[in-house]
């Protein structure tokens, strides 16, 4: 027992077990962009205990449930509203879609656009 003090500096906080930080990965790989799983589960190794317990009070956007309502509700805007894009909610909300142009745009983006707030999000949290 003494040896794991021995190892550990009094000073320096407690970094993350990696095996939470792959389940956290595992979990939650659907709201993140794959081209940025390296560089998120990097910055996740480096984090103190106290930081990744803050990860639980994220709450990230299910790019699914983003892609169905953007393909029934799009021509709202009710998507862009969702992602906090308010200025795009708008004009698609006030113009029908831009006549149903901005709205078919939005049904390939939607998922990537959620992806790269959720990322976003989280890397503003670290």
């Amino acid at each position: 027992m003494t040896e794991n003090f021995e190892n550990q500096n009094v000073n320096e906080p407690a970094k993350v077990e990696r095996q939470k930080v792959d389940m956290f990965l595992m979990s939650n790989q659907t709201f993140f962009p794959s081209s940025k799983m390296i560089y998120l589960k990097e910055k996740l190794y480096n984090l103190t205990e106290e930081k990744f317990a803050m990860l639980s009070m994220v709450e990230f956007k299910n790019p699914t449930t983003l892609l169905i309502i953007s393909l029934f509700l799009g021509s709202l805007g009710i998507d862009r509203f969702m992602l906090k894009d308010t200025g795009m909610g708008v004009l698609k909300l006030l113009t029908g879609g831009c006549c149903g142009i901005l709205t078919i745009i939005d049904w390939f983006s939607v998922l990537n656009k959620a992806k790269e707030k959720n990322f976003n999000e989280l890397i503003m949290l670290l």
